[in-house]
Order: C-alpha cells, then structure tokens, then sequence
C-alpha cells in the first residue's frame, strides 16, 4: 500500500501507452463504479517506509520483455524512484515470463476484459483461486463476491461491485494505471466487420468482400 501510494497511475498511460488507454483513476476498480481518487503521497510513502524500517530495501520490479509492459512498468520504477524508492528492474522474455507468473513478489501482468467486472474479481482477488498472483485473502470481500454472482440486475450488482472495489482500493495490492484500448485496422472493401472485439472473437461467416 505505501508503495501504491506513491504512483501517478496516468503517468503511465500517457508517456508509456501514448494515452492509446482510459486512464484509471481508482487504481483497483472496474469503469463500472466510480471511487475516490487516491492522491500520490511522496513523502508520506517514504515516511511509512522508515517507520517499517524499509528505507534502503530495493524492491525488484519484474515485467515480462515485450514493449507496452515492460515500458508501462519502466514508468513505475520512475515514479518509485522520484520518491526516494529503490527499485531493480528484472525484466524476463515471454518464453520464461509465464512459467511462474503468480509467483513474483512483485511484477506487473495484463489482463483481458470479462463481460462482468465480478468475473475478474472471481479469478484474479478470491481467496485461493490459481490465479491469483496477488495472494490476497479477505473474508468480507469472497462474501460479496459470492452474493454479487448470484445477483442478475446490472444495478444492484453495481453497488456491491462499489463495495469490493473500496476494499481493493484500500488493501493496496496493486496498482492499475489504465484500462487499455483495442484497435482492429479493417480495409475498406472487407464488409461485415465492426470494431474490435473485447474478447478477440472474430465472426468471419458474418464478412464479406466487396
């Protein structure tokens, strides 16, 4: 959380993903709530550091090596090391990066986009779960999680979606700066094909050439 604390989440979608993202403000939230924005804090993220007697520790920082992560997770070391923050960067290829993905103390991964903001929570924030590389743990938020997948109106499951969102905000056990965009480039004569989709699904008995 203290290391949270310190970073400007858009100052990695602007200088690391040239604004090709929507800058997140909530720092743990889906786009479907909305909450407090957390405020870098410099210096009180080094003061908790010397209260924990933590000062000198560098904190290894590993990316995969592909060019919008690694340069995404470049910008965070930035940001930890304007305040004082010791930080080493590891960056590892793609053929090892995944071997031991959920193991890393401390490293930066991309997630795609479910059709609910809950299926995330579901794979990514519940205790136990494989994947998630955060091992967090809370009792309060695997309750609302179970409840918020039971629950059908958009609205309704929106409120306790606010709810697991603000425990994550305040746990601090990750940071995310932006939700980044997709893009398909689709050539004039070829018909049927809208834009890009969330999931990568491509309907081609639904295209045509012109």
């Amino acid at each position: 959380k203290t290391v949270a604390s310190r970073i400007e989440n858009d100052s990695s979608n602007r200088t690391r993903f040239a604004a090709l993202g929507n800058f997140n403000p909530d720092s743990c939230g889906s786009n479907q709530t909305s909450l407090i924005l957390s405020v870098p804090d410099k210096a009180g993220a080094m003061a908790l550091l010397e209260e924990a007697g933590m000062a000198d520790f560098e904190h290894e920082l590993i990316s995969i090596d592909d060019a919008w992560r690694r340069d995404a997770t470049d910008a965070v070391a930035e940001e930890l090391r304007s305040a004082g923050i010791k930080v080493k960067r590891t960056i590892i290829p793609g053929s090892s990066f995944w071997n031991n993905w959920t193991q890393y103390p401390y490293s930066t991964t991309s997630w795609n986009q479910r059709p609910l903001g809950v299926q995330i929570y579901a794979l990514a924030y519940r205790s136990g779960e494989a994947w998630n590389e955060t091992a967090f743990s809370n009792a309060e938020f695997d309750s609302l999680l179970s409840d918020s997948l039971k629950v059908a109106d958009a609205g309704t499951r929106s409120k306790i979606m606010a709810r697991m969102e603000a425990i994550l905000q305040d746990s601090g056990i990750m940071i995310q700066p932006t939700w980044r965009k997709l893009y398909r480039t689709i050539s004039p004569d070829v018909q049927g094909m809208t834009g890009m989709h969330a999931s990568y699904e491509m309907h081609f008995e639904k295209v045509s050439l012109s």
